[in-house]
């Protein structure tokens, strides 16, 4: 398969970030699919264009994170989407023939508008970000999109779009599948959404003793108010944590009749989170440390990456403008 994905430029990535995509990401690469993963500055602008002082910032801090957790310019393309203007201009030729009451129609457009109240979501960016979205899938002709389910529309509005580019101009682009994601959904540190807004995420760039200070104040089952109080652990935050980082069958066991039967803490069953998470994050920390020394990787791996993603999408508008009798 071809598969394309990519990840606005926000500020640093967070634990649910890696549960959520990048470890799905170096998993699909490393079975040897052609994978291509990019920033999506562009994108970042429907919702931020007010402010892009930290843009540049960001952008190289997205690609520093994706080299740490496992992403390998060697297996993947890593590129920021803003050096490939070729996804403008197919963009360009996509709205014209997409309309505004579909896009208006999309679950997640009504969504961020309700949960960003306080952002001007007025701008016709905002409304056509789906359509940026088509164009940054299907101009390297992916075959399937790797998604959590509130990202299912989005994947199918870019099948409507190249079907419908086919049936208007001559086949060009696949129809691409949905590669729906299966993970814990994270709550933050302190059972609400994971949010920056509500200071309760956990950065994947940290260190021991600050993941500790994060693990263990965190909420958990409001029945446990002492520790001979039996628990339910499918209710309590700390299970997801668990389940996403590596719990073994065994300690499954210990935890799940432990809390159940009130014969651990909380304290211990987080202390166990804790150590499975540091199996997963010291080899990042350890890798972000490396390649902090090695000054100007990060730039040679965006330059690599934006050449490979740019030579691909110049070939296919080719391709597009001759079906569209756009010759000169």
């Amino acid at each position: 398969m071809r598969i394309v994905s990519g990840t606005r430029p926000t500020g640093k990535l967070h634990i649910g970030h890696y549960v959520g995509i990048l470890e799905n990401w170096v998993n699909l690469q490393n079975k040897g699919h052609e994978t291509f993963y990019f920033v999506a500055d562009w994108h970042a602008l429907t919702t931020g264009y007010d402010d892009t002082s930290k843009l540049y910032e960001y952008s190289r801090e997205i690609i520093r994170t994706f080299l740490a957790v496992g992403l390998d310019p060697k297996k993947s393309v890593m590129y920021v989407q803003s050096a490939i203007k070729e996804h403008a201009e197919l963009q360009l030729l996509f709205n014209m023939f997409t309309s505004v009451p579909r896009l208006e129609r999309i679950p997640t457009y009504k969504d961020m508008k309700q949960q960003l109240e306080g952002k001007d979501l007025t701008n016709a960016g905002f409304l056509t970000y789906p359509v940026l979205q088509a164009a940054d899938i299907l101009i390297y002709k992916a075959t399937a999109v790797p998604v959590g389910e509130d990202q299912l529309s989005h994947v199918e509005i870019t099948r409507e779009i190249a079907r419908r580019f086919n049936f208007l101009y001559g086949e060009v682009f696949p129809e691409p599948e949905s590669l729906l994601s299966t993970f814990p959904k994270l709550l933050g540190t302190d059972g609400r959404k994971m949010s920056k807004s509500y200071g309760n995420i956990i950065n994947i760039d940290n260190n021991e003793t600050d993941l500790k200070n994060s693990i263990m104040p965190m909420i958990t089952d409001p029945a446990r108010q002492r520790k001979t109080d039996a628990g339910n652990p499918e209710i309590c935050p700390v299970w997801d944590y668990h389940r996403a980082f590596g719990i073994n069958e065994e300690q499954r066991d210990w935890v799940f009749s432990g809390c159940t039967q009130a014969k651990i803490g909380c304290v211990q069953c987080k202390k166990l989170l804790l150590e499975n998470m540091l199996k997963v994050f010291e080899p990042i920390w350890e890798n972000l440390c490396e390649i902090d020394k090695n000054k100007g990787y990060i730039d040679d791996v965006i330059v690599e990456g934006n050449s490979k993603a740019r030579k691909i999408a110049s070939s296919t508008m080719e391709e597009v403008r001759n079906s569209m009798n756009l010759k000169f």
